[in-house]
């Protein structure tokens, strides 16, 4: 079956705020046939009704209040929103990264919040920044060494462009990943840690052969600044991977 695109809902998370349902609405008028929450404890029900009502289907969550908040309240929600897909989106000290020791903290930390998940027959997972890229040890970057620290029912989500700025040859690190990449963060801009992102297809990013490295993972679009309208910028993303797929 083939996974719809999706979006992460942080890109809008301004517009959110003020008309939810109606950014929902405009999202699947767009095309998009998924969605990945960033606060699923944020109304469940609520937005659970309205994504069924638009026939949108939940990717993925990010869960950052996996790391403050009960953890059986957070998973509670998650099953409400209707995924099974948890992913950790950062919220752990940048020097954890930076030693074996750290990272083995790390694995510890996220192990343990993987069996809590199970009990709710969910997976949880990992989304890297530049910072889990930037560092190497004994010659590989940090998150595949993480990777490796893993129990095997963990998964990554892999920000493409994050994993690139942070100087990654993105679909030769999506190679060495192999199957552990279940869903990849899509977007594009001039590759520089502090500028704004531009519309998928519009930037530096070798779309298509990163696609191509990871074939079975969920499609994601995120643009975490965009120096356009947010909107337009979603949809021109839309309209260039779907060409792609149709190439």
């Amino acid at each position: 079956m083939v996974k719809p695109l999706g979006v992460q809902l942080y890109t809008v998370r301004d517009h959110m705020k003020a008309d939810r349902d109606g950014v929902l609405r405009r999202m699947a008028e767009i095309g998009y046939g998924s969605v990945e929450p960033y606060d699923p404890t944020d109304d469940p029900k609520g937005f659970r009704r309205v994504i069924d009502d638009l026939g949108l289907t939940v990717s993925s969550t990010h869960a950052y209040a996996l790391l403050s908040e009960d953890p059986d309240v957070v998973l509670d929600a998650i099953a409400t929103v209707g995924t099974d897909l948890v992913i950790i989106p950062g919220g752990i000290p940048h020097e954890e990264f930076t030693t074996r020791d750290g990272l083995a903290r790390t694995a510890d930390l996220l192990n343990g919040l993987a069996g809590h998940a199970a009990r709710y027959d969910m997976r949880l997972g990992y989304h890297n920044h530049w910072w889990e890229i930037e560092p190497r040890i004994d010659g590989a970057h940090a998150i595949e060494v993480l990777a490796g620290m893993l129990d095997p029912e963990l998964f990554l989500e892999i920000d493409t462009y994050w994993a690139a700025v942070g100087g990654a040859d993105v679909p030769a690190l999506l190679g060495r990943l192999g199957d552990r990449v279940a869903a990849l963060h899509v977007k594009d801009g001039p590759g520089v840690k502090d500028e704004p992102h531009t519309a998928v297809g519009g930037g530096v990013m070798p779309v298509a052969d990163i696609l191509a490295a990871a074939p079975d993972a969920w499609r994601i679009v995120e643009l975490d600044h965009c120096a356009t309208d947010v909107v337009e910028a979603l949809a021109g993303s839309h309209a260039y991977l779907t060409g792609l797929e149709g190439a």
